[in-house]
């Protein structure tokens, strides 16, 4: 599979030295011959992990399947692309990887915006999550909901006046359910598989290495797999989060600039959409200025594509800002097994996903 890919990426430079006129329908799949994206010219991204942009991937009518924003998306085993929207009207539009609208449902939630997809067993199920309501729910992939976590206040974790505003969840080895309470009280709280309250850790301070602001994402980091750790989202931290399974924090990989979503890990490398910017000369938060940032193994990070590239001084990561006005607010990044990634955005106008296909 590896030399595959090298192969296919060493065509396509060839193929783009000579303007674009050749195309190898054994190279190239087939759905992006049949589709013939259009693709912005310019590359983004850095090193390795370079992209053109196809704004219009999902050309859907808007009437018929409308989106507020295009909170999460995520791949199950058959290929298809499951994106979470908060418009009532069709929380989830279901795609091939062309763009091609394969199905649509809802579950008619006014705040839908985590999405967690899980094998169990051979079935995978989805983990939904609702803050304006507090709800995450457990359902199949065409929309039965079939287990409801509880309120945290009604299992003593918290107080009946405590915020909790739930934004993502992950699913441990043993199927145990964590959930970063990002817009509440910024515990990240850890059920087991059927739904009992274990433990919180984390919570709400600027100065605290094991707190958060903002734990807007929680993932499972499967990278080591003698050693699986929970990464975590701190937001306004600009930064990622390590902690064991059971709460104890680790470790912090700080990003100046850099106010980061979920993170999405795929194969040895940590994707994240990154939602705001920083201006340079006051370092205050900027909105419209998003963009997609990519860490290796090592939890450095190689490339931002739509952001300046990334630079590190004496093992500190330099500021990084948006470079390209191609995105307003990066809320999850999506990888497809081709490494393409699909981006979806909050508040952005309504748009759809954009493809950024790998070069």
């Amino acid at each position: 599979m590896k030399k595959t890919t090298q192969n296919r990426r060493t065509f396509l430079k060839k193929a783009a030295s000579l303007g674009g006129a050749v195309v190898a329908s054994s190279v190239l799949p087939f759905h992006i011959l049949s589709a013939k994206p259009r693709l912005k010219e310019t590359i983004i991204g850095h090193g390795e992990f370079r992209y053109k942009v196809e704004m219009q991937w999902s050309n859907l009518d808007a009437k018929k399947h409308p989106v507020k924003n295009c909170h999460e998306m995520v791949m199950d085993q058959k290929g298809r692309l499951l994106m979470l929207t908060d418009h009532p009207q069709n929380n989830l539009l279901i795609y091939d990887k062309s763009g091609r609208l394969l199905d649509s449902w809802t579950l008619k939630f006014p705040g839908a915006h985590g999405l967690t997809i899980h094998d169990e067993g051979g079935e995978e199920y989805l983990y939904i999550t609702d803050p304006g309501q507090g709800k995450v729910v457990k359902c199949t992939l065409d929309g039965r909901i079939i287990m409801e976590v509880d309120h945290p206040s009604k299992v003593g974790a918290y107080n009946e006046t405590a915020r909790y505003s739930p934004t993502e969840t992950a699913i441990g080895p043993n199927g145990d359910i964590y959930i970063a309470d990002g817009y509440g009280s910024q515990f990240i709280l850890q059920y087991d598989a059927k739904g009992t309250f274990i433990r919180k850790f984390g919570g709400d301070s600027f100065l605290q290495e094991n707190k958060f602001k903002q734990a807007h994402g929680v993932a499972l980091d499967t990278r080591d797999p003698s050693n699986p750790t929970l990464l975590c989202s701190a937001r306004i931290k600009n930064s990622f989060k390590r902690f064991t399974l059971d709460g104890q924090y680790i470790e912090t990989y700080y990003m100046p600039g850099a106010y980061i979503s979920r993170p999405v890990i795929d194969g040895e490398n940590v994707y994240s959409g990154v939602c705001f910017g920083m201006a340079k000369d006051n370092y205050q938060v900027l909105q419209n200025k998003g963009f997609v940032t990519i860490l290796d193994k090592d939890n450095r990070v190689v490339s931002n594509p739509g952001g300046t590239k990334p630079k590190y001084k004496n093992g500190k990561m330099k500021l990084v800002l948006q470079d390209e006005p191609i995105f307003k607010h990066c809320h999850d990044v999506c990888v497809d097994n081709d490494k393409n990634l699909y981006v979806c955005q909050w508040n952005a106008g309504g748009v759809y996903p954009y493809k950024l296909h790998r070069v």
